[in-house]
C-alpha cells in the first residue's frame, strides 16, 4: 500500500533544518534505495512542509520507519500525520 506523510515543520528552527538537511536527505535516499520511499520533497512557495510517499504495509510502519529521520530526532518537525492512498490513475 501507499502512504502520504505530510511533515510540517518548525519555521523557527530552520537554521537547525539546514545544518541536518543533507544527514535528513541521506536518510531519505536510503528508505529510497531500499525500496520503501517513492518519492519525498519540500513544499514550493515558502511553506515549511513536505510530502513523502512510502510503499509500506501499514499507516503505522511508515512512521516507525520515519521515527529515525534526523529532522524528526532533533525536533524540527513540529506535525506529522499519515494518510493510505490509492492511485486509480497513472502510474509511478
Amino acid at each position: 500500500m501507499i502512504y502520504v506523510v505530510t511533515y510540517i515543520y518548525d519555521s523557527h528552527r530552520a537554521e537547525t533544518i539546514s545544518e541536518l538537511r543533507p544527514r535528513h536527505r541521506q536518510f531519505l535516499a536510503d528508505l529510497h534505495e531500499r525500496g520503501m520511499l517513492i518519492a519525498s520533497g519540500p513544499w514550493v512557495g515558502g511553506s515549511a512542509g513536505a510530502y513523502l510517499l512510502l510503499a509500506t504495509g501499514s499507516e503505522q510502519e511508515a512512521l516507525d520507519l520515519l521515527d529515525a529521520d534526523p529532522f524528526r530526532q532533533a525536533g524540527v518537525i513540529e506535525e506529522r500525520s499519515v494518510q493510505g492512498w490509492d492511485p486509480v490513475i497513472g502510474s509511478l
